[in-house]
């Protein structure tokens, strides 16, 4: 296995899917082991690698990054496609497809490093079978919580939405430590057609792997979800370590954070008084949509910042706001168009509640600095973790969001955003949410400290690869370990 230094010191490569949801997390886990004495590499395409660069630039001795060729022209996207960030929706089927064709540049990565391990994202199940022929461990991130992970097992395994009459028909999740109510339209689009379409081969193949390869990551923390975590490993029956929330494991905020306009306008502002309101990098609506949302804050009375992907263009009037919007919200609201500091502007003690897409990264960090929410899924895995805030947690309000769509979130009226932003901000209800979320945020903090149960996982996990490696033909070995 090379010189006697190489057998003291674990290298794990990380392989996350091109988003920048998967990215983050990723980069926040390659910090952690590299923290803990372990090697890195990050495998990733040319749009994310000056991103990785900056985010580990005082890492450099402990963590390397391979750039890998994205096949976007053989599969008939534009050359320079290589994140999900730069497609079209109608792109996406053939995006999954040419993440399906990177195995053997895959193949020759592992080949020449021989890592003690590989983390590959649910994007590229296809990954475990490459690993599996050197004989190295892989472990599968899926970024989001135990209880998602738990919801979607059962889901795919009995099919209740297959059993109702109507796409509108509430039925209870099967098999469940909770009794959780979903309809068919929630459930993801991938679990709903039995099409040929890529997404849809790929969520059933990331399912199967689940169970066959070496194990499962986890960025959430186990006094968040106790239960779910015990039924993931013993009902579910997977191998699993938990070692969140990776987003705190991150010492500081950069400067360029910090010094963002809306902090210092947060500054002036009152404690818990100001609503956040943002839908991560993928979620959009449209103008209509967007419409509704301005005039529910207004009619709501509450302070806000609004982080929206439309540019200002010069001399051209904004058709999504209200006639004089703007105008009228100057001491009350803030837009902002493009990126935000989302931590910063979660952690300020002006802001007291955030409207969310559900995303599991934005969801754990509200959770982690305290904040409740005001749950307004729209695809992935967004409605699961919306029943986990708002039912089992209690630490948010839903707003009403009614049918999973791929980008394009469910149409809300004003007056459910209104109603939701009010609950969330005032009364008696809100300030109980406020205690519960600042009691798991504590939590949630002391799960990274050292002797914390996150951290206890981390050296586990450690622990077990290390006696995982393998020798590169005895692959009946890997399965013993299962």
């Amino acid at each position: 296995m090379g010189s006697k230094n190489h057998d003291h010191q674990l290298h794990v490569v990380f392989f996350p899917f091109m988003a920048q949801g998967h990215v983050i997390p990723t980069i926040h886990m390659a910090k952690l082991f590299a923290s803990k004495g372990t090697k890195v590499t990050i495998l990733s395409t040319s749009h994310f690698i000056p991103f990785i660069s900056k985010s580990i630039e005082n890492n450099t001795s402990q963590i390397d990054i391979i750039n890998i060729k994205f096949p976007a022209a053989e599969v008939g996207l534009p050359e320079n496609v290589n994140s999900l960030h730069t497609i079209d929706p109608e792109m996406v089927q053939k995006f999954f497809q040419g993440c399906g064709k990177l195995a053997p540049q895959l193949d020759q990565i592992l080949e020449k490093h021989r890592p003690n391990c590989l983390v590959a994202d649910m994007f590229f199940p296809w990954a475990n079978d490459v690993a599996t022929k050197f004989g190295i461990p892989m472990l599968l991130f899926h970024g989001t919580c135990y209880f998602a992970l738990c919801a979607l097992a059962s889901v795919f395994l009995h099919e209740p939405h297959k059993k109702i009459s109507s796409d509108s028909e509430h039925f209870f999740i099967p098999d469940f430590p909770d009794k959780i109510e979903l309809t068919a339209s929630q459930i993801p689009d991938p679990l709903n057609y039995d099409d040929e379409s890529e997404s849809t081969k790929l969520f059933v193949t990331a399912r199967k792997v689940e169970s066959r390869c070496y194990g499962v990551i986890v960025n959430s923390f186990y006094e968040l979800e106790p239960c779910y975590a015990e039924h993931y490993r013993n009902v579910v029956g997977r191998k699993a370590w938990q070692i969140g929330p990776l987003f705190l494991t991150e010492r500081k905020t950069s400067n360029y954070d910090n010094q963002h306009e809306c902090l210092k306008w947060l500054n002036s502002k009152k404690p818990n008084s100001v609503i956040y309101v943002s839908f991560g990098s993928m979620a959009s609506f449209n103008d209509e949509q967007l419409m509704e949302i301005a005039t529910g804050l207004e009619a709501s009375g509450q302070q806000f910042i609004w982080v929206v992907k439309k540019e200002k263009k010069e001399g051209i009037k904004d058709e999504w706001l209200p006639e004089g919007f703007e105008e009228r919200m100057k001491e009350t609201g803030l837009i902002i168009r493009g990126w935000a500091p989302q931590v910063s502007i979660l952690q300020h003690e002006a802001v007291g509640g955030f409207v969310t897409h559900c995303g599991w990264n934005s969801t754990l960090e509200s959770i982690c600095v305290g904040v409740p929410m005001v749950t307004w899924p729209v695809a992935a895995e967004q409605f699961y973790n919306e029943k986990l805030v708002c039912q089992i947690l209690r630490i948010g309000v839903e707003v009403g969001a009614k049918k999973w769509k791929r980008q394009v979130g469910d149409f809300v009226k004003r007056e459910a955003i209104t109603k939701a932003v009010s609950k969330i901000m005032e009364g008696e209800d809100a300030e109980e949410m406020r205690r519960r979320v600042k009691s798991l945020a504590e939590m949630g903090r002391n799960a990274i400290k050292e002797g914390g149960s996150s951290m206890l996982d981390l050296n586990a996990l450690f622990h077990d690869l290390r006696s995982a490696r393998i020798a590169p033909d005895s692959t009946h070995h890997q399965q013993n370990l299962l």
